[in-house]
C-alpha cells in the first residue's frame, strides 16, 4: 500500500464522508503484525533525559525530518507548576522542542486544551520558556469548538466519531508528551489519556465507559512518538493536585503507546500500591484492540544514563 503523510490523510478525511478511512493513520495493526517494541528509559542528568531516551530509539532523526511541521502535546491543563506533578515539566518540553529544531523542523507548535483558565495554566506551568525560537516555535491553547473537526473512529467500540483539533490536519508529526500522574477517574494518566487534550468534548468520555473511549481514541489519533515525563510523578491527588509525589527521575520513550504506558505505570507506586499495564483498564482495552504490546517481558527495554 502506498504510504501517505499525516497531512495528506487528514486532507482526505476533510473532503470525504466520515466512514472513509486511511489505514496508515487510523487503522491499528492487527495483533500478529505488532513487532517487539523498543522502549527507551533514561535516567541521570535531567537536562539531557529527553535526548538520551530518544537516542535509545535511534535518535530524533528517525522521527523528525528537515522541513517537518511538528505538534508537541504536553499536559499543561492545570494551573500548577511542575513541582506539583500535574503538568509536564517545562524543562522536558524545552528539551524536546530543541531536539526537533536541531533535526530541522520548520515549525513546532506546543498544543493543549486546558481544563482550567488558559492564562493561568500558561503562567503557572512556565511553558513559555520552551519557546526557544519565536520564529519557529509557538504555543496554542485550544478552547473554541471551531478549532476542532469531526473524524470517524472506524475501530472504535463505543466511539464512532470524535471532534479532534484541526491542527492535526496541518502538521507532519505528532509527539505526545504526557506527565505520568494519578487520575481520579482512570487511576493513572499516561500517553493515551493525554490524547484527550486534543478533542473537543471530553465530557462525553465521562458519560460512557471512559476506559474503552480512551482506547478507541488511540485508534484515531496515533502519535509518531510518545515520551512520558516521569521525572516527578503525582502518585496521589491527580489529575490536578496537590497530592503525594515521587521522583523516579525518568523519561520513557517509544512509538508503541500501549507499551510506553504499560512500562510507565511501573516506574512508581500509585496510591501506595504497585501496578502493571494489565491493572489499568484503558491499557488493557487498547491492547485488545491490537494497538500495542502490554507485556513488558515482550518489550526491548533500553535503559540508558544521560
Amino acid at each position: 500500500m502506498e504510504k501517505i503523510t499525516r497531512r495528506e490523510f487528514f486532507k482526505i478525511g476533510a473532503t470525504a464522508v466520515l466512514t472513509a478511512v486511511a489505514p496508515k493513520i487510523i487503522l491499528a495493526a492487527e495483533p500478529d503484525e505488532i513487532k517487539k517494541p523498543v522502549i527507551g528509559v533514561a535516567t541521570g542528568k535531567q537536562e539531557k533525559l529527553v535526548k538520551a531516551a530518544v537516542d535509545a530509539l535511534g535518535g530524533i532523526g528517525n522521527f523528525i525530518k528537515e522541513g517537518d511541521k511538528v505538534l508537541i502535546k504536553p499536559n499543561i491543563s492545570f494551573a500548577a507548576n511542575s513541582e506539583c506533578g500535574a503538568t509536564t515539566s517545562v524543562g522536558i518540553t524545552k528539551q524536546l522542542v530543541q531536539l526537533c529544531l536541531n533535526a530541522g523542523a520548520e515549525k513546532v507548535v506546543i498544543i493543549d486544551y486546558p481544563l482550567q483558565n488558559a492564562e493561568l495554566c500558561v503562567e503557572m506551568s512556565g511553558i513559555k520558556a520552551a519557546i526557544t525560537d519565536p520564529n519557529r516555535v509557538s504555543l496554542l491553547m485550544l478552547g473554541k469548538e471551531r478549532q476542532f473537526t469531526e473524524i470517524a473512529v472506524p475501530r472504535g467500540k463505543i466511539l464512532k466519531s470524535i471532534k479532534i483539533a484541526k491542527e492535526l490536519q496541518k502538521f507532519d508529526k505528532l509527539i505526545n508528551l504526557p506527565v505520568a500522574k494519578s487520575h481520579s477517574a482512570t487511576g493513572v494518566s499516561l500517553g493515551m489519556k493525554n490524547l484527550m487534550g486534543l478533542i473537543w468534548d471530553r465530557s462525553l468520555f465521562h458519560r460512557v465507559n471512559i476506559y474503552q473511549a480512551i482506547a478507541d481514541l488511540a485508534t484515531a489519533i496515533k502519535p509518531d512518538l510518545t515520551i512520558v515525563d516521569a521525572t516527578r510523578v503525582l502518585t496521589e491527588g491527580g489529575p490536578g493536585g496537590p497530592g503525594k509525589t515521587a521522583i523516579p527521575g525518568k523519561v520513557v520513550a517509544g512509538t508503541d503507546v500501549v507499551a510506553v504506558d504499560s512500562y510507565s505505570v511501573t516506574v512508581a507506586s500509585w496510591y501506595n500500591k504497585s501496578f502493571k499495564g494489565s491493572n489499568v483498564k484503558y491499557i488493557v482495552y487498547a491492547a485488545e484492540l491490537g494497538l500495542g504490546e502490554i507485556d513488558t517481558a515482550k518489550m526491548t527495554i533500553k535503559e540508558v544514563k544521560a
